[in-house]
């Protein structure tokens, strides 16, 4: 597929984007989260791109993640602005890529693909087992992965996938399109959130015609490791690993309680593992990739 390096070197990607409007102060309530900035304030996610590539970035994911036309819908807008919105989340980051691509050739533009869970608000991205039929997860995701296509991003990133079965259907839909992806999963120890051994849940990615790396994301740091080598062992593609700042989700207040800040010292055997698209989660923000950047620069 066109438009993905070959991977010969670790690229770093960008932090939760969600932190980054966090730190501008920005208002993240309700169930859009960052999508609702779409319609209200995309100047905010113009700069929170910016200031990831800033630090070092290499790959901007853009404010989709949570933005559907049915969650669109549901908070008001018609179904016209709505698609309109979602396609609006690719155009930002693109406006910014181009704009610092005279001094930064090679940056990227991922489209955030979030699971079925993202969309329901509850949590239940974390736990998968919606307890919904295959048509329906088809139904939900193929109207955003075509808008999402058809405006042009470098790439989908497909995450915090938490279940195999959301997986196979992803999978036969991205097959259908133009767009390479990478897929990582949200996992818990060696099992994916909805408790499926983690060597069975890559192998539904193998294979795949879309899917150019494979990994985990929105986990803590260290369930990354062996999540990598089973993503590489069932796959043979190149690895992407984007834990959290060391923390969990509170289901009850609907926030991130966070800990330490991303290990440095993990990300090398990382990537001697095969991770080659590298970066943080919920919870890091752009002084952290910054640090990252440097990390990855000096080991080469």
């Amino acid at each position: 597929m066109p438009g993905m390096p070959a991977f010969d070197e670790t690229l770093v990607l960008d932090g939760g984007l969600s932190t980054a409007l966090e730190q501008q102060g920005a208002d993240l309530g309700g169930a859009l989260w960052t999508a609702r900035l779409l319609g209200e304030e995309p100047e905010r996610i113009a700069a929170a791109h910016r200031s990831f590539f800033e630090a070092g970035a290499r790959i901007a994911t853009t404010a989709s993640y949570q933005a559907s036309v049915e969650g669109l819908v549901a908070a008001g807008y018609d179904a016209a602005e709505a698609r309109r919105l979602i396609t609006r989340s690719v155009t930002v980051a693109r406006e910014v890529r181009d704009e610092l691509g005279a001094t930064r050739p090679g940056l990227l533009v991922a489209a955030s693909i979030g699971p079925y869970g993202a969309f329901l608000a509850d949590g239940s991205e974390y736990r998968g087992r919606y307890g919904v039929s295959s048509a329906r997860l088809r139904e939900f995701h193929a109207p955003r992965l075509d808008l999402l296509a058809a405006a042009g991003p470098d790439l989908f990133a497909v995450e915090t996938i938490p279940d195999a079965d959301e997986a196979e259907v992803l999978v036969d839909l991205l097959d259908r399109l133009d767009v390479p992806a990478w897929f990582s999963y949200s996992v818990r120890g060696r099992a994916t959130s909805a408790g499926q051994p983690l060597d069975e849940a890559y192998a539904v990615l193998a294979g795949s015609r879309a899917v150019v790396a494979a990994g985990v994301n929105c986990s803590e740091q260290h369930d990354v490791l062996d999540a990598v080598r089973a993503a590489v062992s069932a796959t043979g593609l190149p690895a992407v690993a984007y834990p959290n700042r060391g923390g969990a989700w509170n289901s009850d207040t609907k926030t991130w309680e966070y800990a330490g800040p991303l290990d440095l010292d993990l990300v090398d055997g990382w990537v001697r593992a095969g991770v080659r698209l590298v970066g943080g989660c919920c919870g890091t923000g752009p002084a952290d990739i910054a640090q990252l950047a440097e990390q990855v620069a000096r080991a080469g």
